[in-house]
């Protein structure tokens, strides 16, 4: 990996991103390194050519857009961590230094400041530089070697980054990321700076140092011989990270058992020598150093936590050998009041070095990414990366796409029923209205597909109910709340759906809700929608295209056994469901009849011998041209009623057709796919 640097001056009355030409060096062409400059009139300068900059950049991300992640693996980290070290070791002071992977950033990206651990290299985000950059500025803190700047030196010298940054730009958030130690650092940060708009993730955070077993390293460490240093060293770093997470995160995914295992073998024989490097990146008494002030910073961070008012994500993982991370992550989200917690059960210590982690997902899952005050669910969302298809949708959902085998029809203009998705428009603003099958397992297949045919974002209308703080726990790992955010979901509300459609997107709507979704016993595809057509006055104004769609095949999968009437004539459960709706928002309060009734429940099914999944999107209706005929209630009202006799004539003829389905059975699916093609390509009914 070819990885370039540009170091920015870091004193006291300097600006973020100050720095000057004022000399330069080449260290195997990796490094590009400046010297430092104090003047008030560059951080003018700088900032202005910083705003020329994010100018220049473009405007957003394409659909399944390149991140990067598995390009870069701890190997590169290590070798210019090691070249870093050798050729930068000037005593200090630190300061701070960007990349060239990150690149250019889209329009009105905010900074983020990485906070290294113990290490100081600064290069802990290494496997995440590419998807980083592209949606913020990306300025990293170097600690050299023999620099023995005190915390309170540090503390300082990030402060007066971050009251710069945010005095030239004061609208837009300020992240500050943290590892381990760093992480310290940027809890101490926040509570120095509660007005400050920052947002905080810190991965591991040694808050706990006290409770782990590196404070009792200290004595150790310094009776010790130098000759035993590297010894230490390598102990350290096998029982901080976990050598097999490391080696997978380059190693290509899909592939069968045995290849997979090949590879990250192939991988961890080309990373454990370079592990000896460590040695000299953190030479003894650096060690001895930054132990002390790891501790110092967990002490100082502990007495101001009472202080912090900054969004916090807390990164936790469940084989942390070094400190307490999991229990730790509890005790932090119940100390803080606006602390948000994800669980990697699998990882170790050095979880940004490692497997099952695309950082900017985490960030995006949350809704922690945003460009200005708040959040804005249309203009700061991040389109799915390509990695993030991969590894959520393609593996994630393999299970469920191998079990139901999804059939995808669409209709033509001339009316012409075609298997794919060739009916659907490549742009927008389109509208899908369809049918919410039991519990929304028709979701998956549907954004996924049509990802993956026409490389379209679906943006999802959801229920307010999946983007409540109620969903949060201190446990949290990736939920399928996390996956819905991740691929556009959003929550119900005019304003959303007005934004939605100037922004020429496409659209999936289901009108009948939570009531739909979690239908009782016998009401499998019957349509349960309001009578207010208003999303057919909202398409006209936009000249949006609106496709009926219908799907069926849940009844082939589960046995339903307690719907919500079931469960409401048992105490426990009955009390169960009153408590849980308390505080959830009743969005169709005005509605009558059962559409009206969303009480959210957990519908008690069987999984039984799978049938198959079947999609038709009938007909494009066109609003275009229409915004003053549709002005009129009745005609609004006339096309609403057309639009539902299609959804439901839909499913009539889908129930109707897979009866002559032959691979309708999962045993018949399987021999054919073993045999034949793959599942996206089984036969079915005629057309």
């Amino acid at each position: 990996m070819s990885s370039t640097i540009k170091f920015f001056a870091s004193s006291i009355s300097n600006s973020p991103l100050h720095g000057t030409l004022d000399t330069e060096c080449r260290v195997s062409g990796r490094f590009r390194a400046f010297g430092t400059h104090n003047s008030m009139h560059e951080i003018s300068c700088i900032a202005d050519e910083k705003k020329s900059k994010i100018a220049k950049s473009c405007q957003k991300l394409e659909v399944l857009w390149d991140d990067g992640y598995g390009t870069s693996s701890v190997k590169d980290y290590l070798d210019i961590s090691r070249e870093m070290v050798k050729k930068t070791d000037d005593g200090g002071p630190p300061r701070w230094f960007c990349p060239v992977e990150c690149g250019k950033p889209i329009k009105g990206s905010p900074v983020l400041l990485f906070l290294a651990g113990m290490d100081g290299t600064g290069w802990g985000l290494v496997l995440h530089h590419k998807s980083l950059g592209k949606v913020f500025e990306v300025r990293c803190l170097h600690i050299p070697v023999n620099d023995r700047t005190p915390l309170e030196g540090l503390l300082e010298m990030i402060e007066d980054t971050v009251r710069a940054e945010h005095s030239a730009f004061p609208k837009k958030p300020i992240y500050l990321v943290g590892d381990s130690m760093g992480g310290c650092l940027a809890l101490a940060v926040a509570a120095g700076n509660p007005t400050t708009d920052l947002v905080l993730v810190v991965s591991n955070p040694a808050t706990s140092f006290g409770k782990s077993t590196l404070q009792h390293l200290l004595p150790t460490l310094e009776a010790l011989p130098d000759s035993f240093h590297i010894n230490l060293i390598y102990l350290l770093s096998i029982i901080a990270g976990n050598p097999m997470k490391m080696a997978a995160v380059n190693a290509e995914k899909g592939l069968p058992p045995a290849q997979t295992l090949k590879q990250m073998l192939r991988n961890l024989i080309t990373l454990l020598p370079r592990i000896s490097g460590l040695g000299d990146i953190i030479p003894k008494e650096t060690l001895l150093w930054k132990l002390k002030l790891c501790k110092a910073a967990a002490e100082y961070a502990n007495s101001h936590l009472h202080a912090i008012r900054a969004e916090v994500l807390v990164l936790a993982s469940g084989k942390d050998n070094m400190f307490p991370s999991r229990d730790e992550a509890r005790r932090l989200w119940t100390s803080l009041l606006n602390c948000k917690v994800r669980h990697f059960k699998k990882n170790s210590h050095t979880l940004l070095l490692e497997d099952g982690l695309n950082f900017l997902s985490f960030i995006k899952a949350t809704h922690m990414y945003r460009r200005s005050t708040r959040h804005d669910y249309i203009s700061d969302f991040i389109p799915t990366s390509l990695s993030e298809f991969k590894d959520i949708y393609l593996q994630g959902f393999s299970a469920l796409t191998t079990v139901t085998s999804p059939v995808m029809l669409s209709t033509l203009e001339d009316g012409q029923i075609v298997r794919g998705l060739e009916g659907i428009p490549s742009t927008g603003p389109v509208i899908l209205v369809g049918y919410h099958m039991l519990m929304g397992l028709e979701l998956p297949s549907i954004v996924g597909e049509i990802l993956k045919e026409k490389k379209v974002m679906v943006r999802s209308i959801g229920h307010p109910m999946l983007f409540s703080p109620n969903n949060e726990t201190s446990s949290n790992e990736l939920s399928r709340f996390d996956v819905m955010t991740i691929f556009g979901t959003l929550p119900v509300s005019p304003s959303h759906l007005h934004k939605l459609l100037s922004n020429n997107e496409t659209i999936l709507l289901f009108p009948g809700g939570a009531r739909e979704a979690l239908h009782r016993k016998g009401e499998e595809y019957k349509c349960f929608w309001p009578e207010q057509p208003e999303f057919v006055r909202m398409a006209a104004k936009f000249g949006a295209t609106i496709i009926p769609f219908g799907v069926v095949g849940v009844d082939d999968i589960l046995h339903y056994l307690l719907d919500y009437d079931d469960q409401m004539k048992i105490p426990f459960t009955r009390d169960f469901i009153k408590k849980k709706n308390q505080n959830i928002e009743n969005i169709r309060i005005d509605a009558k009849g059962e559409v009206a009734n969303q009480d959210m429940f957990v519908p008690g099914v069987f999984p039984k011998i799978p049938g198959r999944f079947y999609y038709l999107f009938g007909k494009p209706i066109e609003t275009k041209g229409m915004k003053q005929e549709l002005k009129d209630k009745d005609n609004a009202n006339a096309m609403y009623l057309q639009i539902k006799s299609e959804v439901e004539n839909i499913m009539s003829y889908l129930v109707k057709k897979r009866e002559k389905d032959p691979y309708r059975g999962i045993l018949q699916r399987t021999i054919y796919k073993a045999m034949k093609a793959p599942a996206d390509q089984i036969p079915t009914f005629e057309l």
